[in-house]
């Protein structure tokens, strides 16, 4: 008797990752292709489609497909469009309409912080929960609120955009164009931009004074704090405490249980989630205040953007 799998897929600016997960969350195989972001979604679909069947192949003697999950920026669950996504020049595109092309399948798209939480909840940090929230700390920060045990889309799909919320209205510019938004501080390129804040402010000697801001990444900032460079700890005390203020704002909405990191900056560890945690209860309204936990994302890095595309269709699945 063969094993249901389902499809996860995940797009991203650079590279369009997937694989086929089992129903407790291990991946049975798993490859990706670039994305080639000025490429429309039909042309970058079908590629997909043929690399998908070719790594079928080596599965479909014991496994079974039996839906198809897909996290992408910008992403409508009601939809099943993605609409202007910042890194990809597709404008918008009804991408469940394409798939149904290929596959005759339950399928299901959201935003990839949705589809984080969501593998939070079947497969990670979050088994068990009902509220919590996931914030994803990659090259922007996306978010991911699951209230009573449902992710919130709100009216039109698009809840849950805790990156795009307000730290400071005369602030950094954002990648959305506005003002002082969270991602612009919370970020892998939030953190670079804090170093070079701070370097403009102070005489302090620094190894990041001979880099420009192009050459500068915030592994390099990691490697530094850890080697006690005072600046890279300050940057990092300075993002926890921008990611603390908001995240108690956060709180007050939805009284979750858990707030889980997840992605790159997240992997700093104790140098993001002790400031973070330490502003978060500072700010946080008292009735709130030591009741919320702040974890790492238990999701394999290698696969976990995998995972919560396929977690989304589990879920769907589980609901038919």
């Amino acid at each position: 008797m063969k094993t249901d799998i389902v499809l996860g897929i995940d797009i991203g600016g650079t590279n369009t990752v997937f694989g086929f997960v089992d129903e407790k969350g291990k991946c049975v195989a798993e490859s990706s292709i670039p994305t080639n972001s000025n490429e429309p979604a039909d042309v970058l679909l079908k590629r997909l489609h043929l690399k998908v069947d070719e790594l079928y192949s080596t599965v479909h003697e014991t496994h079974k497909l039996v839906g198809i999950g897909i996290g992408a920026p910008n992403a409508n669950y009601f939809k099943g469009t993605v609409e202007l996504p910042p890194n990809l020049k597709w404008g918008i595109v009804n991408v469940l309409e394409i798939v149904k092309k290929y596959y005759d399948l339950p399928s299901a798209i959201t935003n990839d912080a949705n589809a984080a939480a969501i593998g939070e909840m079947q497969f990670g940090a979050a088994k068990g929960m009902k509220d919590f929230i996931v914030i994803t700390l990659g090259t922007g920060l996306g978010s991911g609120i699951v209230v009573n045990g449902q992710l919130v889309y709100g009216a039109d799909g698009f809840a849950g955009e805790i990156g795009h919320t307000i730290y400071d209205p005369e602030g950094r510019v954002c990648g959305c164009g506005r003002k002082g938004c969270l991602e612009a501080y919370v970020s892998a390129s939030g953190i670079k931009r804090t170093v070079f804040e701070i370097l403009s402010k102070t005489n302090e000697e620094s190894e990041f004074r001979k880099f420009n801001f192009d050459e500068l990444t915030s592994k390099m900032i990691y490697d530094a704090a850890l080697r006690g460079d005072k600046i890279a700890l300050e940057a990092f005390d300075t993002t926890g405490k921008v990611l603390g203020i908001k995240l108690a704002d956060a709180v007050a909405h939805t009284s979750p249980e858990a707030i889980i990191l997840f992605g790159g900056l997240a992997l700093a560890g104790d140098l993001i989630f002790n400031p973070t945690k330490k502003y978060m209860e500072e700010f946080m309204l008292n009735i709130f205040r030591d009741k919320v936990k702040l974890l790492p994302s238990a999701l394999p890095g290698g696969n976990a953007a995998v995972l919560g595309a396929a977690a989304l269709i589990w879920n769907e699945l589980k609901m038919i």
